[in-house]
């Protein structure tokens, strides 16, 4: 992975991380997913570490959880 990626469902959390996130690394250096509105990468996020969203894995594959806005059962409904 040559980027990280971050992790959201797109709640007033996520999204004031996601601005905060790619201020501090550049949005050429960040995927961001919205995993809300593409589902189809929660397992890949669960895959990655994530147990709650915000959340940043780094390109070497280390899983930052950033406040706590939702846990991935209650994103997965």
């Amino acid at each position: 992975m040559s980027k990280s990626i971050f992790y959201h469902a797109g709640c007033s959390v996520c999204v004031s991380a996601e601005h905060d996130i790619v201020n501090l690394v550049g949005k050429d250096n960040v995927e961001i997913v919205n995993i809300s509105e593409d589902r189809s990468r929660i397992s890949e996020a669960e895959n990655a570490g994530v147990i709650s969203v915000p959340a940043l894995v780094t390109p070497n594959g280390h899983t930052l959880h950033i406040n706590f806005g939702a846990s991935m059962a209650d994103v997965k409904g």
